[in-house]
């Protein structure tokens, strides 16, 4: 059975830290294209940081750049989330997805349409609030 399971989401003050961390069963992430993605209440679900797991290209959206980093730890099958300087704009449910390259040739890809088009495997979610 395919599982993605995200932990370390919690309550932190304004410029706060947090790390997520999203760990997978049932399959591999060599050939996956891999997000963090998030959901506001009230508003649609939509893609933070992302990574393919062959060579390690990166992307991010403009409001977490320089803020938040994304990697992978494939011996351990696990996807990271740091997030530095935390701000109340970056509160909500956050969800790791995963789906073949063969659908996402790029972390761009994955990160800008993947909500559009589809994810194969999505977590349950990590709630991070960050109060003001």
């Amino acid at each position: 059975e395919v599982q993605l399971v995200e932990s370390g989401g919690g309550l932190v003050q304004t410029g706060g830290s947090l790390r997520l961390s999203c760990t997978a069963s049932g399959f591999t992430f060599d050939d996956y294209a891999l997000g963090w993605f998030y959901q506001r209440p009230g508003m649609e679900r939509e893609g933070v940081a992302s990574t393919l797991a062959a060579d390690g290209s990166t992307y991010y959206t403009d409001s977490v750049e320089g803020r938040f980093t994304i990697s992978v730890d494939t011996a351990q099958n696990t996807l990271y989330l740091q997030m530095n300087n935390l701000q109340p704009a970056d509160t909500g449910v956050y969800y790791c997805g995963a789906d073949s390259t063969h659908h996402y040739g790029t972390a761009r890809a994955i990160g800008i349409i993947g909500t559009r088009y589809g994810i194969d495997y999505w977590g349950k979610g990590a709630l991070v609030t960050v109060s003001s």
